[in-house]
Order: structure tokens, then C-alpha cells, then sequence
């Protein structure tokens, strides 16, 4: 019998892990530029980077 072979790389969890590392840049954005607007983009970043980390989770999962 003829078996599969798979090849599993370590892309998902690569590219999940850097933009999680964008996404807590994001957050950290957010606390130190709280009255302002730079509060805004920071939360912005953190939301976005943070989805498309569950994405490429997602994506990339075997």
C-alpha cells in the first residue's frame, strides 16, 4: 500500500507569532499614548494585527 506523506511547516505559527509581537506593539501604543490619538491608531493596530494573527493560525493549521 502506497502511503502519504505530509510536510508540515512552522509557517502559521511563525507568522502568528510576529504579528502577535505587532499586535502587543499595538497595545503598548495604546497605554502610552492614552488622551491622545495615538491611543486610537494603537488600539486600531492592536485589534487588526490580533485578527490576522487568528487568521494565519487558522490558515496555516494542518
Amino acid at each position: 500500500m502506497a502511503t502519504q506523506s505530509e510536510t508540515t511547516t512552522d509557517k502559521g505559527v511563525g507568522l502568528t507569532l510576529a504579528l502577535g509581537a505587532i499586535a502587543v506593539i499595538g497595545a503598548a501604543l495604546m497605554l502610552v499614548g492614552a488622551p491622545d490619538i495615538e491611543a486610537a491608531w494603537g488600539f486600531a493596530a492592536a485589534v487588526l494585527f490580533s485578527s490576522f494573527a487568528v487568521v494565519a493560525i487558522h490558515l496555516y493549521w494542518d
